[in-house]
């Protein structure tokens, strides 16, 4: 058994004409939330996240900005007990064109506003609380 926190990384990436990119995932019970996974040994955060982001979903991201960290600790909505620091960030990718690998099992592009109101796991939805209330109107 760990003995740590398992320290990760995701992104709301957003698309240029304002969309974000949630993903379905087995992981989350199923719920929609944000591509990501865990830093590796010897890899910055920003490493971390396009490599995740990159196999996760195919997309090269730019703009990398902090929104919030978030403890996740043996969370009901995650596949297993875990405790978990959670980075989050926001990017900007220039392309729709998602390839997921097995890690989820659908994705779809949603404007912020809109996806407040879909079935998001909880530290999707906290994130993306602050996100929105962070833009300007």
């Amino acid at each position: 058994m760990r003995q740590y926190p398992i320290v990760t990384v995701g992104a709301l990436a957003e698309n240029p004409q304002g969309e974000i990119l949630l993903v379905r995932t087995h992981k989350w019970n199923h719920l929609l939330g944000i591509p990501g996974g865990k830093i590796e040994l010897g890899e910055s955060q920003h490493g971390a996240l396009r490599r995740e982001m990159l196999e996760e979903t195919g997309l090269a991201i730019r703009e990398i900005r902090f929104l919030l960290a978030q403890d996740s600790i043996d969370s009901p909505e995650f596949y297993r007990p875990a405790h978990m620091i959670l980075l989050n960030y926001h990017c900007r990718v220039d392309s729709v064109e998602v390839q997921l690998n097995d890690e989820a099992q659908a994705h779809l592009w949603v404007l912020p506003q809109e996806a407040i109101s879909l079935d998001l796991n909880l530290p999707t939805r906290q994130l993306l609380e602050v996100f929105l209330a962070a833009r300007p109107v």
